[in-house]
Order: structure tokens, then C-alpha cells, then sequence
């Protein structure tokens, strides 16, 4: 079962077409990996996913609790709230809050303290239970022994995991990771990704991945989508796309 299914999608910018009438199917549970050279429209499918951007054409559907959602064009916060977390190849994260911190503050929900919550001391209550989730998730990922580091002081590998982190307390069901290994060094790339597994694993989350170092993510994905001016030119198994002749034409020329 699909969780989030593309159906021939363009976007254009005046005359440029950078989706060219693009179908892609997110297989619910699976991390599906998504290549192509620069130009290939594959940031901009994440925008068209993500309510950055509006398409010309086409439809982006979601599913989640037995439901079907046609989410194209909505604004990127209610895409958010429906479960659909985005990094960014540049972190996001609050650099002077602690690990902590930075999970509490993606919390979905949270009354505040307000009056009447002041008095009441549920307030009080809500922040335990958070605290008490937020600590489970860092224990998943293997940052518990860091919940009172501020971020800026983590390692780049530790950083992206932070972020994953963050996705799993905002109570993602689609996660979408834009080049979740940029400036990481291998070791903590590999790291890095087999968190990303884990996290499937254990919770269950689906994994829509754009990825430059297909070297290392290949190693880690359960479909490949690869894309080139626009259009998507292959589909399948790591082992299938990478000896396909169009992708090998796109990267080496031959």
C-alpha cells in the first residue's frame, strides 16, 4: 500500500519545465531513495510534495489511518500536521537549545502555560510526559547520553540524527530526508543511515531520501527513483537502477 502517490506532476518556472509529468510511488514502510545530477527536478518534486511549491499539473495523494488526503497545494505547515516531516540539507535545528530542548520544541499539541493550566498543574503534567517520550526517542537513536548538550556542540552526523530525532517527536509518518549526509564524514554517514533503518524498523516510519553520495545510500534503500531533466528515467532495486543504460548514461556518459 502506497502511503504518498505522485501522479504526473509539472511544474514549470515562466518556460522552464523542471517536472516534466512525473508519477512516483512511496511505498508505505519502505525507504525509497530518490537520485539524479543536479537540474534533474528532484528538490523541486519535494517542494511540489511539501506545499513549497504549487504544480501546473497533477496531483500528490496521502494516506494515513485508513484515510486518502489529496494534498496538492496545501500550505507547507498543515502538510506538516497531517505527517509529513521534511529536513533540509542545511539543519534546522535550534543550535543554542539543548537536545532536549530541541525535541520538546517540535512537540505537537502543547497547551502552554496558561492560566487556568498554571493553576491546575496540568501544564506540568503535559511537559513530564513529553520529556518522558523525548528521552525514549533519544534512547532509540543513541543521543540519550547528549540530552543536555546544546546542539551547536554535536558532530555533524549527530546533528542529522538530531533532526530525525525532532521528525519522530513531531509525530512523523512520512519522513523526507534532503541529502541527510551532506558534509558528514563517511563513518557518521554510515551512522547516520543506519539510524534511518533502524528507526523504519523498529517505529515503522516510511523514508523518502534525496541523495548525492548514492555510494553509501545505496546500501541502505529499498526502492530507487532516478531522475534526469525532469522526467523519471528509472525505477527499482538499487542493483536494478544502477545498471540500468539511461542512469548509466546520465552519470558517466556511456
Amino acid at each position: 500500500m502506497d502511503i504518498l502517490t505522485v501522479y504526473s506532476v509539472v511544474k514549470q518556472f515562466g518556460a522552464f519545465r523542471a517536472l516534466d509529468g512525473v508519477d512516483v510511488s512511496i511505498e508505505r514502510g519502505k525507504i525509497t531513495l530518490i537520485i539524479g545530477p543536479n537540474g534533474s527536478g528532484k528538490t523541486t518534486l519535494v517542494n511540489v510534495i511539501t506545499g513549497v511549491y504549487k504544480p501546473e499539473a497533477g496531483r500528490v495523494v496521502y494516506r494515513r489511518d485508513g484515510r486518502e488526503f489529496d494534498i496538492t497545494g496545501w500550505p507547507p505547515h498543515k502538510i506538516f500536521e497531517i505527517g509529513i516531516v521534511r529536513t533540509f540539507q542545511i539543519p534546522q535545528i535550534f543550535q543554542k537549545l539543548t537536545v532536549l530542548e530541541n525535541l520538546m520544541a517540535v512537540a505537537r499539541g502543547q497547551r502552554g502555560e496558561g492560566i487556568i493550566s498554571a493553576v491546575l498543574k496540568t501544564w506540568t503534567r503535559q511537559e513530564e510526559e513529553l520529556a518522558e517520550r523525548a528521552f525514549q526517542i533519544l534512547k532509540t537513536v543513541g543521543l540519550a547520553g547528549k540530552w543536555d548538550v546544546p546542539a551547536y556542540l554535536l558532530s555533524a552526523g549527530e546533528i542529522k540524527i538530531l533532526e530525525l530525532s525532532r521528525a519522530l517527536m513531531a509525530g512523523a509518518d512520512l519522513v523526507i530526508l534532503d541529502e541527510p549526509i551532506a558534509g558528514v564524514p563517511i563513518d557518521q554517514a554510515h551512522g547516520v543511515l543506519k539510524t534511518v533503518v533502524d528507526i523504519n524498523k523498529r517505529h515503522g516510519v516510511t523514508f523518502l531520501v534525496i541523495e548525492h553520495r548514492i555510494d553509501i545510500a545505496f546500501n541502505y534503500v529499498d526502492v530507487v527513483y532516478a531522475m534526469a531533466s525532469g522526467r523519471v528515467i528509472a525505477r527499482g532495486t538499487p542493483e536494478q537502477v544502477a545498471s540500468d543504460p539511461k542512469v548509466r548514461e546520465v552519470y558517466i556518459g556511456s
